[in-house]
């Protein structure tokens, strides 16, 4: 339990954390992730070698600096982090290589007269909350899946029943349970691990599911990324009738239940979470306007299954922007990069609805943006990152 004093100098520290946050991060994963290899599939390397992920953890860090004394307003974020965790398995005993990796940071970026012995006790006070938080919180969902119809813990074998390409990047892969059971009911818009082995090594990575729940099979589609280590293993080397470990459905960034009219914005790969919420949502009626980015038609997935249910479905009205149409044939319903008055134009009068948006960083920053400048209510509006969440402002 933190003490007063404690909880007095973890706050104090929040000015060097937003100069310094990112030293002290990147020195951090320098640290574990050369002394502790057992942690390494679970960390993205690109996203190391980006910045992105010493960012992400800065940030979070900060986050919790600041609200040390008010849990309550880090808001969504401990959710994102606790959905993350599942998603790849982490473990309670991975939490004591992470709190003394963090500490040791601490004090070797921030010098023995800053991080003294009161500083560091402060901070392992803090980590050891957070730790507890979060391994509860965990083990919960791990629990209430195994003992759900059709659930599991941790790995579970799936054959690649058969691969897809959906456009000129993105192939879909059909997975089905090796031993024939049922799977679970997961809510539109949650996203599956897999534990591969690349080169002799096991890397962990999340991939949305681009398909509706029906019991029997779970499908992801992935855009192979220049120098992607996952995404080029599973479109070179993995096959139909190959096996792949699977970890259960996890993520907060779901269709929720109401009759507002459903806007869904996605970019690029950014479609895949979007299509079964789309099918949720047609399911129960609401009216969907739904808007997809791609660079051209040879990049855009999934045209021709967004057609088909435009055509069943009347209350769902589908748009698409293309960056740089190669021909007349591209048929986009714009081109470029939309303002907010051409965005608006794309979605209901109404600007009360619920908004879901996903896809590179960049559109993302302006969605989120345009989304506020039409008025789309804050709390209405919904997002999630492939990788390490960010701030978009």
């Amino acid at each position: 339990m933190l003490t007063p004093e404690q909880r007095a100098i973890v706050k104090s520290t929040v000015p060097l954390l937003e100069t310094g946050g990112e030293a002290l991060t990147t020195h951090f994963y320098k640290i574990m992730l050369s002394e502790h290899p057992e942690v390494r599939p679970f960390f993205n390397q690109a996203n190391q070698a980006s910045g992105d992920q010493p960012r992400a953890l800065a940030n979070g860090v900060l986050m919790y600096a600041r609200h040390i004394d008010k849990l309550e307003q880090l808001g969504g974020l401990v959710s994102q982090i606790i959905n993350k965790h599942v998603s790849l398995q982490i473990q309670a005993d991975h939490y004591p290589i992470v709190g003394a990796c963090l500490l040791r940071a601490i004090r070797e970026v921030l010098g023995a007269e800053i991080a003294t012995d009161a500083v560091i006790s402060a901070w392992a006070a803090a980590y050891q909350q957070l730790a507890d938080i979060l391994i509860g919180a965990e083990e919960k969902i791990y629990a209430d899946t195994a003992a759900a119809p059709g659930g599991w813990r941790g790995a579970r074998a799936f054959r690649v029943a058969r691969k897809e390409a959906e456009s000129a990047e993105i192939t879909s892969f059909y997975l089905e349970p090796q031993d024939g059971g049922a799977l679970p009911d997961f809510s539109p818009g949650q996203y599956i691990g897999l534990r591969l082995v690349v080169g002799g090594e096991e890397i962990r990575r999340n991939y949305s599911l681009s398909a509706a729940p029906n019991g029997q099979s779970l499908r992801i589609s992935v855009k192979r990324q220049a120098g992607g280590l996952a995404s080029n293993h599973l479109h070179e080397q993995v096959q139909a009738g190959d096996l792949i470990d699977v970890f259960p459905p996890a993520g907060d960034f779901v269709l929720a239940e109401g009759d507002k009219p459903v806007v869904l914005i996605s970019g690029g790969v950014g479609i895949t979470p979007t299509l079964a919420m789309l099918d949720a949502a047609l399911a129960s009626q609401r009216p969907v306007h739904f808007i997809h980015f791609a660079r051209n038609r040879s990049a855009h997935a999934f045209r021709a299954a967004i057609d088909a249910r435009n055509a069943k479905h009347a209350q769902l009205q589908r748009f698409y922007v293309y960056d740089e149409p190669a021909d007349e044939a591209d048929a986009p319903h714009a081109t470029g990069l939309l303002s907010s008055e051409q965005l608006g134009a794309l979605m209901p009068a109404s600007r009360d609805v619920d908004a879901y948006f996903l896809g590179p960083k960049p559109f993302m920053r302006r969605v989120k943006k345009q989304l506020r400048e039409l008025g789309v209510p804050e709390a209405q509006t919904r997002y999630e990152f492939f990788g390490p969440a960010s701030a978009l402002e």
